[in-house]
């Protein structure tokens, strides 16, 4: 595993060499779709990226957790929660075995 993290610059890059867009419109693309799904999710709908997997809220109960250092049980406030399912196409993908490194 070679650590490497994709960042927004580096979809936005990635757009500007496939697509050619400029480098501005680019970083916008990114901005407005990554702002889209944020949004779908903040209203709790699913979003669903064929070939890729879907996003979805949660919601959580209350329930007693247990603070390791002391043992003291603690109540967990409920709580919604980011959940993503991968599709089968990306899980075959990920584990192909030789997975192209980048």
């Amino acid at each position: 595993m070679s650590g490497k993290t994709v960042t927004r610059a580096d979809l936005a890059e990635s757009i500007y060499r496939e697509v050619g867009l400029s480098r501005s419109d680019s970083a916008d693309l990114v901005e407005a779709v990554l702002q889209e799904v944020g949004d779908a999710l903040a209203r709790g709908e699913q979003v669903k990226i064929s070939s890729f997997g879907s996003f979805g809220v949660r919601q959580k109960g209350q329930r007693i957790g247990r603070n390791p250092k002391t043992g003291e049980e603690v109540p967990i406030l409920p709580r919604r929660v980011l959940v993503f399912r991968p599709s089968h196409v990306l899980k075959g993908r990920i584990n192909r075995p030789e997975a192209p490194a980048r």
